[in-house]
């Protein structure tokens, strides 16, 4: 008797178990995306995908700690039919091209046949990832809705502030234009709020909202801290001089500098010519670069500066009258500050450009320099020992 009540007992934990994971977390959908979409289309709901990578730290936390809620599974396995798709595997490939997926986790809101309802970029808690859902199934919240409402004429400012909050949560880069109509609309830019959304939205150099916030910039410093809107307008300047899509040509960058950094500007740009050869592949141009850098501006360079560029002529260049200027730049580095790191430069100068001797000398001095100091010389005693060889 006792054992069947306990049988019976085990019995009923197992069923309340399997119950409790029956109700858990998001149940995804593992059927090929041509079934997805029919099954949206069957059940009329719209399709979530989780579009991940593998290597993806937040797509992992979400995977991990978000998915498995009771309530998030429920809210969403009633209203969509989730998907996990990796964009780097099998149909994930072609879908990431397709809706321009490169940040990641991207959560697509989808109908089905395809197009994009909503979509937001990132690691959402439970109350955000509840609420983009939420906004998914409100066609006046939406993105595809707020487009349409946009299409069709509406201009009002409280409109296209809040769309310009869903533009920029798609990471879509189409956000800047509806953020300037927005404050176009405004009669004065200086409020709380105006300039929180200003600093909020700003992203390319050749912007308005760029271009007022180095107008007003003590402003924006007393309300931010000039640590946060230094860094902000750096952001800004180093992706535009990264954007692989639409590298900037020279006389753009020294418009920009010109622009942004005041006094400072003749010198940047003229370390900037380094990077824009260098990036090419154009060796000589970056050679020529970085001697006439070097001498215009020898005495506000570091130690650091000096010794980066003469390594970097030591990687790239092979011409010896080239390779001479660089030792010039190695010795005043090492005048600047006696180094392990600069000594091993200027011994691989000398070693590349055939002076034995030189070399010889310059590298046990910085393999001293090193044992005195408990670093690491290894690549230097490797470097003696084929200037032994030569």
């Amino acid at each position: 008797m006792n054992f069947q009540k306990l049988t019976l007992s085990f019995l009923l934990s197992c069923m309340f178990a399997i119950s409790v994971f029956a109700q858990g977390g998001v149940t995804f959908n593992k059927d090929s995306w041509k079934e997805i979409m029919a099954t949206a289309e069957s059940e009329e709901k719209l399709i979530f995908v989780d579009a991940y990578t593998t290597w993806c730290g937040p797509c992992k936390k979400m995977t991990r700690d978000i998915f498995p809620l009771h309530n998030v599974g429920e809210f969403y396995n009633k209203n969509f039919i989730n998907v996990k798709m990796d964009m780097e595997r099998g149909e994930g490939v072609a879908l990431a091209e397709k809706y321009d997926v490169i940040l990641y986790p991207t959560l697509l809101f989808l109908d089905a046949s395809g197009e994009i309802i909503h979509r937001a970029v990132g690691y959402h808690n439970e109350q955000e990832f509840l609420g983009v859902g939420e906004v998914a199934l409100d066609p006046n919240k939406s993105l595809a809705g707020m487009t349409a409402s946009y299409e069709e004429g509406n201009r009002e400012p409280s409109f296209l502030y809040k769309y310009t909050v869903a533009r920029f949560e798609a990471r879509d880069g189409s956000h800047p234009a509806i953020a300037e109509e927005y404050l176009a609309r405004q009669e004065d830019w200086t409020t709380n709020d105006n300039m929180q959304f200003v600093y909020s939205f700003v992203e390319g150099t050749d912007s308005k909202m760029f271009d007022y916030i180095l107008d007003n910039k003590n402003a924006f410093i007393e309300k931010f801290g000039e640590k946060e809107i230094n860094s902000k307008i750096e952001n800004i300047v180093m992706s535009r001089l990264n954007n692989q899509d639409d590298k900037p040509e020279l006389e753009e960058v020294d418009a920009l500098f010109a622009k942004v950094m005041g006094d400072r500007a003749a010198i940047n740009s003229s370390a900037y010519r380094m990077t824009y050869h260098r990036q090419r592949g154009n060796r000589e141009g970056y050679a020529a670069a970085a001697i006439e850098h070097y001498k215009k501006y020898k005495d506000e360079l570091s130690f650091d500066e000096l010794n980066e560029t003469a390594w970097t002529f030591y990687e790239v260049i092979s011409d010896k009258k080239l390779l001479k200027c660089a030792t010039k730049m190695s010795k005043q580095s090492i005048k600047m500050a006696n180094n392990y790191y600069n000594n091993d430069t200027l011994a691989a100068l000398y070693y590349k450009m055939g002076k034995k001797s030189k070399a010889l000398k310059q590298a046990k001095k910085a393999v001293n320099i090193a044992a005195a100091n408990k670093e690491d010389h290894s690549a230097t005693d490797q470097l003696i020992e084929e200037i032994k060889a030569m």
